[in-house]
């Protein structure tokens, strides 16, 4: 009993159940505090998926639904009109902008991320040149050169805070040097970012104030490229124009919340969740080691089988998905891991298998709002696997130190010991 109250206690306060909502389609997950998230949360989603409606309502975080299979999750990243990404409407902003006093700080908007089509087709076409396969792989021999190097470093040691060591560093600094922020203050970024991602903030007034502190922090070196443009994606969005006007520092500060928040956090989790599986599965390890070449399968099925992001959408309208009444403006989260994991779409999914044939994952969603980043995250887990591989003998988690996973809206390590022999 005291362990149910203790658990109980760390979990969210429950919200009361709307009337519409059966009785049948309610189930107690906590995404940012739910225990089997703390300890093991892909066996938690592939527990969820054979003891829960695979849409389902949930009392946690404010109350909000969770669509949990392949297909409800495909279908509602698609289904734009249905499910928006506005979760503040486009007129509610600009009123909320009309109102300001003059001088009053920007309310800066993650854009694309937050708006639907066709402005989010606006904001999105200056970014696509810039995250194209064509470009991601230009940074390529950079990104080999730093993942060896931080393999280098820990390889005499015989053990390594994986996340710290390699990691965090490893996206975290490719994505300055790309952005065009100095990778100097990437502490002070980091800390930043991880207290934007601590909680979700159900009032509106307290997430504008954390999205303004994101592009506080940004606005010098914004104001800085501006006056002597560079080489890095700040000074090209600089020369870039919004349906041929040219863009200004709100503009800015748009698209860079989203690109701090997004290049700051979500990679190093996709790293370190596929590593964690590599030291628990030697033979894996000892088979790409052999032939690199299995890289890149490598890859997309640890994708596939610890997918990390939670999107958030909303419900445009009243509609009845995949067999639950959802109403107009109520929250939908989709725990694409649980898309990835669904044996209704893979066989045998919580199986690690690299000669899998259909390894068509939905890691980097689906529809009009599919990561902008996907090309830059294959090439760098791909290459950190090789060199990671290359780089050190066989490696193992340090029994002494078990990780620490976070939920949220990425799923992910806190810190990942491993040992190896020297």
């Amino acid at each position: 009993m005291a362990d149910d109250a203790n658990i109980a206690a760390a979990l969210t306060p429950a919200a009361p159940k709307p009337d519409h909502v059966p009785d049948a389609l309610v189930y107690d997950f906590d995404y940012f505090k739910d225990p089997g998230f703390q300890t093991n949360p892909h066996g938690r989603i592939a527990e969820m998926l054979r003891t829960a409606p695979e849409v389902f309502w949930t009392p946690r975080q404010g109350g909000h639904w969770v669509a949990l299979s392949y297909e409800a999750n495909f279908d509602l990243g698609r289904d734009w009109e249905t499910f928006t990404s506005e979760f503040v409407p486009q007129a509610q902003m600009q009123a909320m902008r009309a109102a300001l006093p003059p001088g009053a700080p920007h309310i800066p908007q993650p854009l694309p991320i937050n708006v639907d089509p066709p402005l989010h087709t606006k904001y999105r076409l200056p970014l696509n040149g810039a995250f194209s396969p064509k470009a991601m792989n230009g940074l390529k021999d950079d990104i080999r050169a730093l993942a060896r190097e931080l393999v280098a470093a820990i390889a005499p040691k015989g053990h390594s805070e994986f996340m710290g060591d390699v990691a965090e560093p490893l996206p975290v600094n490719v994505f300055l040097k790309m952005f065009g922020l100095p990778v100097a203050r990437a502490e002070a970024y980091r800390a930043l970012v991880k207290e934007h991602f601590a909680q979700i903030d159900f009032d509106p007034k307290a997430a504008i104030v954390k999205l303004q502190k994101v592009a506080e922090i940004m606005r010098d070196t914004f104001l800085e490229r501006k006056a002597n443009p560079g080489d890095d994606l700040i000074s090209r969005l600089w020369q870039s124009n919004l349906d041929g006007e040219p863009t200004t520092l709100e503009d800015m500060e748009n698209w860079g919340v989203l690109l701090f928040l997004a290049g700051l956090d979500t990679v190093m989790n996709g790293i370190g969740l596929g590593v964690r599986h590599l030291a628990t599965d030697p033979e894996l390890q000892a088979r790409v080691r052999q032939d690199p070449s299995l890289s890149q399968d490598l890859t997309e099925e640890l994708l596939r089988r610890y997918t990390f992001t939670v999107p958030v959408r909303m419900a445009a309208k009243d509609t009845l998905w995949h067999g639950a009444p959802i109403k107009a403006r109520e929250r939908v989260l989709m725990l694409l891991g649980g898309a990835d994991l669904d044996a209704g779409r893979f066989a045998d999914p919580e199986r690690t298998d690299i000669d899998r044939e259909d390894k068509v994952h939905i890691a980097f969603g689906t529809g009009p709002h599919r990561c902008l980043g996907s090309h830059l995250a294959r090439i760098e887990l791909q290459i950190l696997y090789e060199e990671l591989l290359a780089g050190l003998p066989p490696f193992r988690l340090d029994p002494a130190t078990p990780p620490k996973f976070h939920g949220g809206n990425v799923i992910g390590l806190d810190t990942l010991h491993l040992v190896w022999d020297v």
